[in-house]
């Protein structure tokens, strides 16, 4: 069996990479579920002080594979396992991010961003919403770019990706990993107890959200996808057209 979810270890650094370019790292079905897994594992072994997710090819994650799409229920449950993890996620981002995309972004602790990367809530132009990615990213995000970027689905970048919130810093041309550095030097001189109690305290506010809102928002996402619209809308992408409302 071919594994999406690519593991590799440094330091007490597990890096977790999207190895799925042929689809551009889209969510499906198995993707999530073996990143679950992972971050299952991760949980529970002390070798493990903090888990970096990236990703193969010039996308970080295209969203939903619509062509074989998670549950989202399971895209929740993978979402909150992020949130929930006693250890710090840090995403290094040097690629394009779509949709249910950035609802990974939104649950992790930490991200940094290259100038090669572009980001855009497309659920819109599908006849959708993005219902449940909204779990963290409505906690983290300013209000009116979550307005404007919800409702447009405009393209954005890392720089304005780190003025709103969804990503922690914007990294120069010089690259992200060097970014990094500073940061996952810090996250190894921290105590995993430190580190679990200080990750608490910040993400108390979106796992409150996460388990508040799930099960409406999951039974949203559900219903809209059994509409009119959204059929179109998918059928659309597809196929590589406009859908009927365009104007």
């Amino acid at each position: 069996m071919t594994t999406l979810a690519t593991p590799s270890h440094d330091r007490g650094i597990t890096t977790l990479t999207l190895d799925s370019p042929a689809n551009r790292n889209a969510l499906s079905a198995t993707l999530v579920g073996e990143l679950t897994e992972a971050l299952a594992g991760c949980a529970g072994d002390d070798a493990v002080r903090a888990v970096v997710l990236t990703h193969t090819g010039n996308t970080f994650c295209a969203g939903a594979d619509l062509t074989a799409p998670p549950e989202p229920a399971a895209f929740v449950a993978l979402m909150r396992a992020i949130v929930a993890l006693s250890k710090p996620v840090v995403a290094r981002v040097t690629g394009h991010v779509r949709a249910g995309g950035l609802g990974l972004l939104g649950a992790c602790d930490i991200s940094a961003a290259g100038p090669g990367s572009s980001f855009a809530l497309t659920e819109s132009r599908l006849g959708l919403a993005p219902a449940v990615i909204s779990l963290p990213l409505l906690p983290r995000l300013d209000p009116r770019a979550a307005a404007r970027y919800y409702l447009t689905g405009e393209r954005f970048d890392a720089e304005e990706a780190a003025r709103i919130g969804l990503v922690t810093l914007a990294a120069g041309p010089e690259d992200v990993d060097k970014a990094l550095v500073p940061v996952l030097d810090g996250l190894r001189r921290a105590s995993p107890q430190g580190l679990a109690a200080s990750k608490e305290l910040v993400t108390a506010t979106v796992l409150r959200s996460i388990e508040q809102n799930a099960e409406d928002l999951i039974a949203r996402s559900a219903a809209l996808f059994a509409t009119d619209d959204a059929r179109e809308g998918m059928t659309a992408f597809l196929e590589r057209r406009d859908p009927a409302w365009v104007l």
